[in-house]
């Protein structure tokens, strides 16, 4: 029988209802309010540390702060007076430059100053893009798993979303054939996400080239959220989307949050890749950030290279431990961006009822928490940040792998 704190769930997020595209009906919850109802099961009488592995901002541990050129461009704009005024609605012309020249380095052409939008984090990107784009019966394609924003800003806008399975046993690769079958004259876009949130994969150029053309041949906008950009382990490169802008129109949307661990200080970018001159300008508004030409320009690889040392330490320590164990199933190890996704085995485990039962009893006797897998678009699924000190991480997967063992099946 369900208590109170599995009915309060429940009633906030719904009760995973299947859609008839295949999809699941978006509820307009963010990662931020699961994660504070979390919170609040936990028990207040542990005095062991509490450990997040359900947050995306690593910044809170020693290990991962940010460059300090990136500190000293911004106590350089602060100093100078210069930007104390209003900037235009589009942004910095300085900024948008200087995002213009850091993410042509990756394409086969350059993108110029009218291409990007300087926005309050990835956050507002997605938020422009979305408002822009909709339109009365629109729907927009979601990645299913996938990052929750995206479904709560379109209920929001009162936009549709239908959604298409990303394949586990093809590592997470977006099921092309889905695509096809969901799309019909209303659909204006389709959003993936690259390096993956949740799933820590990354697209190899070949399946983003596919993706392209079945963009091009459904007549969609791609939507590339690449706020994770760069941020690969081991030897698969990031591919940025923008690089088939000439196969189809993309828009891209990023930020410094993640890749320079900065996620408070909200400065992101939406931008147009589209050589065909098919999309049209967007209404946005912005918030000048006068240091963002040094970040970029004057970061050293050093800082990029330890970073990306330490998550695949941690993305190391993390599939190895979570393969022992019971009750949980791993099937495909974290290429990129800082998390894991993971399958619960029922059946190895007594008195859990899904998911959301596992992450409230998670938190009331391990004080930590992890993202029940619902929240994301899988049903008893877990996500798993491994973006943490390696103790602290060690001794979180220590603990789910003892509460897993106390509710482990009897039969």
């Amino acid at each position: 029988m369900e208590d109170g704190d599995m009915k309060k769930w429940r009633s906030k997020l719904g009760k995973n209802e299947e859609t008839t595209n295949g999809g699941v009906a978006s509820r307009g919850v963010t990662v931020r309010e699961v994660r504070t109802l979390l919170m609040a099961n936990l028990n207040p009488n542990d005095e062991r540390e509490f450990l997040p592995l359900a947050h995306g901002d690593p910044s809170i541990f020693p290990s991962f702060c940010t460059s300090p050129v990136a500190v000293d461009a911004v106590l350089d704009a602060f100093r100078s007076g210069r930007f104390n005024c209003y900037a235009p609605a589009v942004g910095l012309l300085p900024a948008r430059k200087a995002v213009a020249e850091h993410l042509s380095h990756d394409l086969p052409y350059k993108l110029s100053t009218d291409d990007v939008f300087i926005t309050i984090g990835c956050t507002q990107a997605i938020d422009i893009t979305l408002s822009a784009l909709n339109r009365p019966t629109a729907n927009v394609l979601l990645p299913r798993p996938g990052y929750p924003y995206y479904e709560a800003r379109s209920s929001y806008i009162g936009l549709e979303t239908r959604y298409f399975d990303l394949l586990p046993e093809r590592e997470w690769e977006v099921d092309l054939h889905a695509l096809e079958t969901l799309t019909d004259s209303n659909t204006i876009a389709m959003v993936i996400i690259n390096p993956g949130n949740p799933c820590g994969n990354v697209y190899s150029y070949h399946h983003l080239q596919k993706v392209a053309e079945m963009a091009k041949k459904l007549g969609l906008i791609v939507i590339s959220d690449e706020v994770y950009g760069h941020l690969t382990l081991g030897s698969k490169p990031f591919v940025p989307m923008g690089v088939f802008g000439s196969i189809a129109p993309v828009i891209t949307v990023g930020s410094i949050s993640k890749r320079w661990l900065v996620p408070g200080w909200r400065l992101g970018w939406l931008v147009i890749n589209d050589t065909h001159a098919i999309l049209h300008n967007l209404g946005v508004q912005k918030q000048f950030q006068g240091a963002l030409p040094q970040i970029l320009e004057k970061t050293k690889g050093d800082f990029f290279l330890r970073i990306k040392e330490i998550l695949q330490y941690d993305a190391d320590i993390c599939y190895e431990k979570l393969k022992n164990i019971p009750g949980i199933s791993c099937p495909h190890k974290p290429e990129g961006a800082m998390f894991i996704m993971v399958k619960l085995n029922l059946t190895l485990l007594d008195d859990i009822l899904d998911d959301i039962d596992f992450c409230i009893k998670l938190a009331k006797e391990e004080n930590m928490i992890v993202l029940p897998g619902v929240t994301v678009g899988l049903k008893n699924w877990l996500r798993i940040t491994y973006a943490l000190e390696p103790s602290a991480l060690q001794e979180g997967l220590a603990r789910i792998q003892a509460f897993c063992q106390r509710h482990a099946a009897t039969n």
